[in-house]
């Protein structure tokens, strides 16, 4: 380990789980709510530090990163909402799963406990750092923080604030621990530490996520890239269909539940896509087609042919693909090999398919009639995420406090033996 100072922080961390899995639920409320006052009272600070990291990004940044690295304030009070909707949910540490009484009368009880310790790697998206910390706290999870340098200035103000809220109300002993090295070899070094961390989560690109894949050696809750499509029925109602593609694609395309591929059935094609073109012109929408979409939409401009890598990529910005297809099942079969498992829709007004694509569609959130947009904790009632989790095993979907938990038994006896 290049710096020992960091290793010695996070065992001392270690040190606190039972005192923060002991922690009484109104008090972890209580500190919730005060953060989100303290956050309020500090925006000043947060907003100029977030704009000295904006003025210092270079000059071929891309119009997404600048989206997820810039705070606002309509930005820092939907933290502080997230805040106080986390402190209003159910906590769930100790909460009875399951209760049973066997015939030797073992008195068995599946109870949820916290992961343990999480290493949270994260790109430059300040917002997260709240997040994280208010579903790992609740829960009773230590949270070791490690974002992206560009955005080290609004981190480290946050980070002060997390801090000074935690001695104000009381909580002495570290609950969390930020890293504010932004060397690239030491997150190899601690992704080696399953000594050190029970469970790594990276939230980013494919490069992040890749590289916590090929050296982590605790298990992983992998936020991936979200490559997502909404499939256009013959049977949809087209003014429903626009709004939901418009919304999903130009709303912020930035981030990963945003719509990358229409796939639109051959029977509303023609009447469908010269009104949407039009709609999704105003936002300076791209079209990459195929060679029916094409000849619909033939000498419009920001129109290009689509090629075959371009099905495979999530732009994160105003650049949409569109495909013509013959029937659900060619649209089941183009998601299939093109889907990145996060967040797909169908827009019909036949239930019968609808439900079929919900059955068979392989992600973590299918709609029907509905934006991809909504995949998101605090959309979804969690109060907030730790990301969009597109992996089967453990958790699947937004990441909130029940699924910062895992179940273990108590079993109670009178003596019993085997």
């Amino acid at each position: 380990m290049r710096d020992n100072s960091i290793v010695k922080s996070i065992k001392e961390l270690r040190l606190s789980q039972r005192k923060l899995q002991a922690l009484d639920s109104q008090l972890k409320n209580n500190l919730l709510r005060a953060l989100s006052l303290s956050l309020l009272e500090g925006e000043k600070l947060i907003l100029q530090a977030n704009r000295e990291d904006l003025n210092n990004l270079p000059g071929d940044t891309t119009e997404a990163f600048r989206d997820r690295l810039e705070l606002h304030p309509k930005r820092i009070q939907d933290i502080t909402e997230s805040l106080k909707q986390v402190a209003c949910l159910p906590d769930p540490v100790d909460e009875l799963v399951e209760e049973k009484v066997l015939s030797n009368k073992l008195n068995l009880k599946k109870i949820r406990a916290p992961l343990g310790l999480i290493f949270m790697i994260f790109e430059s998206r300040p917002n997260v750092i709240l997040e994280v910390f208010s579903l790992a706290f609740k829960s009773g999870n230590l949270i070791v923080l490690r974002g992206g340098s560009d955005s080290k200035r609004t981190a480290h103000e946050i980070y002060k604030i997390i801090s000074q809220t935690l001695i104000r109300e009381g909580v002495l002993f570290p609950v969390f621990f930020a890293i504010e090295n932004y060397e690239r070899n030491l997150v190899l070094d601690l992704l080696a530490r399953k000594d050190l961390i029970d469970v790594v989560i990276p939230r980013g690109g494919e490069k992040l996520i890749s590289l916590v894949q090929d050296n982590a050696k605790m298990p992983i809750i992998k936020n991936d890239r979200g490559l997502c499509h909404a499939y256009v029925d013959e049977d949809a109602d087209l003014t429903m269909a626009m709004d939901i593609i418009i919304n999903g694609k130009t709303q912020r395309p930035g981030v990963c539940n945003s719509l990358e591929t229409i796939l639109v059935h051959k029977n509303c094609a023609e009447g469908f896509l010269p009104s949407l073109y039009q709609a999704t012109q105003k936002f300076s929408v791209e079209w990459h087609v195929d060679n029916r979409s094409e000849k619909i939409l033939h000498g419009k401009p920001q129109i290009k042919l689509a090629t075959a890598e371009d099905w495979n990529t999530e732009y994160l910005r105003q650049i949409m693909n569109c495909k013509i297809v013959d029937s659900l099942d060619e649209a089941l079969l183009h998601i299939e090999k093109y889907g990145s498992k996060h967040s797909e829709v169908i827009i019909t007004s036949a239930i019968e398919k609808a439900r079929r694509f919900q059955k068979e569609v392989d992600a973590a959130v299918v709609y029907w009639n509905a934006s991809t947009r909504f995949t998101d904790g605090f959309e979804f009632g969690l109060g907030g995420e730790i990301g969009i989790s597109t992996q089967k095993l453990h958790v699947r979907g937004p990441v909130g406090l029940y699924e910062l938990t895992t179940p273990r038994w108590i079993v109670d006896g009178t003596g019993q033996v085997r």
